[in-house]
């Protein structure tokens, strides 16, 4: 597996880059759970003649999350690191703005294993997503984004935890 992993690096990381985006998003997780997430995507490619996508890019995201849960003064909180490639495809137009669909599965880790009354079973968890993207300025993107943290099963308990996410990105 660590091999396929760096196999998988290295041929991402040997193609051409494009700019760098930073990403701000205000998370809502289910019950009382509220975070803010700090994302940065130092590279993005473009990838052409996809079978089946045909022309997509992808990006890498590397992210700082904080969760909060319950309220002041007892509450808990949890910061999750991440690491996800995310394929972004462009699908419509919005007010002559590009509207992309994009879905990433990463790796992320929490220091906590306990948060918002569950046993997430492990520091280590995927983190899956699907949202929407609208280009609003050239250098600028809003997006609405789902968002899943889980271990995938292997360790049990795997309940995971869900959020919406709003999201802004800037590109310079």
């Amino acid at each position: 597996m660590q091999k396929i992993l760096l196999v998988l690096v290295m041929l991402v990381l040997g193609l051409p880059a494009q700019a760098q985006v930073a990403a701000i998003d205000i998370v809502k997780g289910e019950g009382e759970v509220l975070g803010l997430r700090l994302g940065y995507r130092p590279s993005e490619w473009h990838l052409s003649e996809i079978p089946v996508l045909g022309d997509a890019r992808l990006y890498m995201e590397v992210s700082a999350n904080l969760w909060r849960y319950g309220e002041e003064p007892e509450y808990e909180s949890n910061i999750a690191l991440a690491l996800s490639p995310v394929l972004v495809k462009q699908f419509s137009t919005f007010y002559d703005r590009a509207l992309f669909w994009e879905f990433g599965i990463g790796f992320s880790l929490l220091n906590k294993q306990r948060f918002a009354g569950k046993d997430l079973g492990s520091h280590y968890q995927f983190e899956d997503r699907i949202g929407l993207i609208w280009q609003v300025q050239s250098q600028a993107q809003l997006a609405l984004r789902y968002m899943h943290y889980s271990n995938a099963g292997l360790q049990k308990p795997n309940p995971g935890l869900d959020f919406i996410a709003l999201s802004y990105a800037y590109r310079f």
